[in-house]
């Protein structure tokens, strides 16, 4: 069993920026691709960002390519989500999510085997 912690967050004005955190238990953090997720009133989960196992790949939903960054420092069982320029419609509760199956990378939320609690991303205008 495998739990995520999710931190950080907030409000912030329009191009404005906040880093997200996700902190997994477990001894083979490494082994998992994760992901994050993000889901506004009224709409379906969406997927954001992915990053592989060993952090050599990565991808981005077309909206917020070169501006959020996934990273992840397995000595520390932490996946991040740097987000930069934030708009308006950025506004979401995001989650993180794990893969246990190790794909390289993945974007399919059914292939999700772990989240986290989520957490309140607010971009005032």
């Amino acid at each position: 069993q495998v739990q995520l912690v999710q931190s950080g967050g907030g409000l912030v004005q329009a191009g404005g920026s906040l880093r997200l955190s996700c902190t997994a238990s477990g001894r083979i953090f490494s082994r998992y691709t994760m992901g994050w997720f993000r889901q506004a009133p009224g709409k379906e989960r969406e997927f954001v960002a992915t990053i592989s196992w060993s952090g050599g790949s990565t991808y981005y939903k077309d909206s917020v390519k070169g501006r959020f960054t996934i990273s992840r420092d397995n000595a520390k069982n932490t996946v991040y989500l740097q987000m930069n320029s934030l708009k308006p419609e950025d506004t979401a509760v995001y989650y993180c999510a794990a893969d246990s199956e190790a794909h390289n990378i993945e974007v399919r939320r059914e292939e999700y085997d772990y989240w986290g609690q989520g957490t309140q991303v607010t971009v005032s205008s």
